[in-house]
């Protein structure tokens, strides 16, 4: 709408930046892994390995859109496709890639258990 609109043109005028820098630094701030699909046997006890494997870490757990898990330095979601045997990935951090990309790889090493 117009309101979005007109709050990012005064983001760009107040900081000075154009938008593709303003969502450069964003998107640095925020490192994320992208949409990674799996093709899963069983995706509901997969990410109930997920969850277990987690749930005394996480700070917050969230379950609107598959299962949501915050950290201090980094978060997840994984949600399962509703027509095939799929689950979607997305990690993201606070600004550090090695935790972002390990996380990752933790996460797709129980989701194929």
């Amino acid at each position: 709408g117009m309101i979005p609109w007109l709050l990012v043109a005064e983001l760009v005028c107040l900081k000075r930046q154009s938008l593709g820098e303003l969502v450069r630094d964003r998107m640095a701030a925020f490192p994320a892994s992208g949409e990674i699909n799996s093709r899963l046997a069983e995706p509901a006890a997969a990410i109930a390995r997920v969850e277990a494997h987690f749930a005394e870490e996480a700070q917050a757990v969230d379950r609107t859109d598959g299962l949501s898990m915050s950290f201090a330095d980094w978060r997840f979601n994984l949600r399962s496709s509703n027509t095939e045997p799929v689950v979607r990935l997305n990690v993201e951090s606070r600004g550090d890639i090695p935790l972002m990309e390990a996380r990752t790889r933790t996460l797709l090493a129980l989701l194929n258990q």
